[in-house]
């Protein structure tokens, strides 16, 4: 590998998705690249934070007030970060990110961050389809945000449609081409 090792916030919101980012974080892992998780409360609930410290090599950060970050999680995460990838992007955290809130981990490191944002959506057919959500895209696009998915195909609501967060594999590929052209060295 000819590239420096770049610095991934791997950020996991609270979705069933969330056991794609455990795969995914095992992929960029592979692929080299250092990788740092945090998750929101509820990605607890889905996904544990010892399978992603195992896979990232790193602690996982799930609180905003952290003795582990002496000047806090939000700077010492964000600090270095080449991207960030938010998956599941939950319908919660895309509106928390257009409306500036800030009153979580993931929602101040996207905050914090100033390098490319890559947002993978996961949700129900109707969650995506619904006129807030879809304003919340559109904001977020327009703040210079890239996406990746949602997917058409089997929900984990037991009925087909839109909202499937993409697979680790294509978000993978998204990031590497996001990096590739934010790439400075």
């Amino acid at each position: 590998m000819n590239r420096p090792r770049q610095n991934i916030l791997l950020a996991i919101g609270g979705g069933i998705a969330a056991y794609k980012s455990a795969i995914l974080c095992s992929r960029l892992a592979q692929s080299g690249y250092k990788v740092r998780v945090a998750m929101t409360g509820a990605a607890g609930a889905f996904i544990g934070a010892p399978t992603l410290a195992a896979l990232s090599s790193r602690p996982v950060a799930t609180e905003m007030f952290d003795t582990r970050y002496p000047l806090g999680p939000h700077i010492e995460l964000a600090d270095g970060v080449d991207l960030m990838i938010v998956a599941p992007a939950t319908a919660n955290l895309l509106s928390k990110f257009a409306g500036g809130a800030a009153d979580d981990l993931v929602s101040t490191l996207y905050l914090q961050v100033t390098c490319p944002v890559l947002l993978a959506p996961a949700m129900s057919d109707p969650m995506w389809n619904k006129p807030s959500v879809k304003r919340n895209v559109v904001t977020l696009g327009n703040d210079g945000c890239h996406f990746v998915g949602p997917e058409s195909g089997w929900l984990s609501c037991r009925t087909r449609g839109e909202g499937r967060m993409s697979e680790p594999e294509v978000i993978l590929a998204a990031a590497e081409s996001i990096l590739g052209t934010h790439n400075t060295v």
